[in-house]
């Protein structure tokens, strides 16, 4: 069973920083993708951004140049670094991987949630 534990939410005031992690742990043959998705209130769940095996990363346009994705491929673990804070990027945080499964009971490519973690950012 893969798992997705998430942390590093919080609150803090506009302008802040923080700093999220998620770390996958199971049993699996290798990560193809991680990424960050967000939902807020009221609001569809959106990508925040993603990066890839490779090192290739995807941002939103409302965080493109605040936040930085990266991950350390030998820790199975996935960072959002989130500058220069605003009140609308308040949501709840949810870490997504996409994970190669070769076993003898189960074999392809399957998508993985957190549980998420929430973020508030004062005004």
């Amino acid at each position: 069973q893969v798992q997705l534990v998430e942390s590093g939410g919080g609150l803090v005031q506009a302008g802040g920083s923080l700093r999220l992690s998620c770390t996958a742990s199971g049993s699996f043959s290798s990560i193809i993708a991680m990424a960050w998705y967000r939902q807020a209130p009221g609001n569809q769940r959106e990508l925040v951004a993603a990066i890839t095996s490779g090192g290739s990363t995807n941002y939103a346009d409302s965080v493109k140049g605040r936040f930085t994705i990266s991950r350390d491929n030998a820790k199975n673990t996935v960072y959002l670094q989130m500058n220069s804070l605003k009140p609308e990027d308040t949501a709840v945080y949810y870490c997504n991987a996409r994970i190669k499964i070769e076993s003898w009971v189960q074999n392809g490519l399957y998508e993985y949630w957190g549980q998420g973690t929430q973020v508030t950012v004062s005004s």
